[in-house]
C-alpha cells in the first residue's frame, strides 16, 4: 500500500506579504502549517531584510511555480548614502564611507541609463552559483567572488520620495534576475557616492500584487478561526498570461490520463491569435478549474502537466 501523505490535499496560491527579518523558506513552512497542506513551495526568494510579495504555492499549485519564476516584478527601495557595505544592504560590514550626498534630481538624471535591456553584474552576496557553490557562501567565507555580467530588463525606474539628504526612495519594474542591490551599487558608482539598500519592498510578482496580499498575522488569525481557505487563490492565478481553452468532460478525462485531444480548426486559430510568438502552452479548463497544462502541436493539445483538483462538494 502507498504511504498516506501527511496533511490535507490543499491546492492554491497564498499571496503572502512577507514580514521583515523573516526568511522565505521559513515563511513557506509557516503557511504550510497554517493550512496543514501536504506540499508547499514559493516563487522567487525574498531576502529576510525585505518585505512584500512572496507567492506561496500549496499542493497542485506547485506545478505552476516555474511560470512565476520568469514573471516581471516590481520593487520599492530606499538608498542610504554615506556608507557602502560588503552585501550592499544595511546588515553588511562597512567597506567604504563618503560625504557625497547626491540630490534626488541627480539620481533622477542618471536613472534612464539603467532602463532597458542592460548588463548587470550580480552582487557577490547572491544566490548565483560559482562552480557549484552559492556566491554568498563563498563571500561569507572571505573568498573573492567574481561574477559575470548578465542581461536583465528594467522597464521603468523613478524617484518617488526623498525624506532627507541621506535617503532617496525609488520604484522599479523589472524582469527576472534583477538585483536591486546591484542597481544601488551601480547608481552610487555612477554618482561617485557610497551607498547601500536600507529598505526593500517587493510590490508585485506577475499577477500577485499588494491589493490581494495577506499578512502572516492575518493568515494565522484566519487559521485559528478555521477560515484560512478564504485567503487561498486558484491554482491558475499564476497562469494569467497563458490562454485558456474550455474542454468537455470527455476530453478532460483523456488529458488526465496523459492522452492528447484533437482540436477543431476554429479552436486552433483562436488559440494561435492569443499565444505569444513561439509559445505553445495552453491551459485546459473544465468547469472553471484547470485540468492540464498542454502543448499545442499539429492541431492537438498534448498534456505536459496534469492537475488533480478536488471539486467543491467532492
Amino acid at each position: 500500500m502507498a504511504r498516506r501523505k501527511k496533511g490535507d490535499a490543499i491546492s492554491g496560491w497564498v499571496n503572502l506579504d512577507k514580514p521583515y527579518d523573516f526568511g522565505s523558506t521559513q515563511a513557506v513552512g509557516r503557511v504550510r502549517r497554517i493550512f496543514n497542506a501536504q506540499k508547499a513551495g514559493h516563487a522567487g526568494t525574498l531576502d529576510p531584510l525585505a518585505t512584500g510579495i512572496l507567492p506561496i504555492a500549496l499542493g497542485e499549485a506547485t506545478k505552476t511555480v516555474s511560470f512565476l519564476m520568469d514573471a516581471d516584478k516590481a520593487y520599492r527601495f530606499t538608498i542610504e548614502w554615506g556608507r557602502t557595505t560588503a552585501s550592499f544592504d544595511r546588515e553588511g560590514a562597512t567597506t567604504a564611507t563618503s560625504d557625497v550626498r547626491p540630490t534626488p534630481e541627480q539620481v533622477a538624471a542618471v536613472l534612464p541609463e539603467f532602463i532597458g535591456d542592460i548588463l548587470q553584474v550580480p552582487p557577490a552576496f547572491s544566490a548565483v552559483k560559482v562552480d557549484g557553490e552559492r556566491a554568498y557562501d563563498l563571500a561569507r567565507a572571505g573568498e573573492t567572488v567574481e561574477l559575470k555580467a548578465r542581461e536583465i530588463s528594467i522597464y521603468s525606474a523613478r524617484v518617488i520620495d526623498a525624506p532627507d539628504a541621506d535617503h532617496v526612495e525609488i520604484a522599479v519594474e523589472c524582469g527576472k534576475g534583477t538585483y536591486v542591490r546591484a542597481i544601488v551599487r551601480d547608481i552610487a558608482e555612477r554618482l561617485g557616492a557610497c551607498a547601500h539598500v536600507s529598505a526593500l519592498r517587493r510590490t508585485r510578482v506577475g499577477p500577485f500584487d499588494e491589493d490581494s496580499a495577506i499578512t502572516l498575522e492575518l493568515l494565522e488569525d484566519l487559521g485559528h478561526k478555521a477560515r484560512c481557505l478564504e485567503a487561498l487563490l486558484p491554482v491558475e492565478t499564476a497562469l494569467d498570461d497563458i490562454p485558456e481553452l474550455a474542454v468537455t468532460t470527455e476530453d478532460a478525462f483523456k488529458l488526465k490520463q496523459g492522452r492528447p485531444i484533437v482540436l477543431v480548426p476554429r479552436q486552433v486559430e483562436a488559440l494561435k491569435a492569443r499565444l505569444s510568438p513561439g509559445a505553445r502552452t495552453v491551459s485546459a479548463m473544465e468547469g472553471g478549474s484547470i485540468v492540464a497544462l498542454c502543448e499545442m502541436r499539429a492541431g492537438k493539445l498534448e498534456p505536459s502537466r496534469v492537475f488533480h483538483l478536488e471539486k467543491s462538494g467532492d
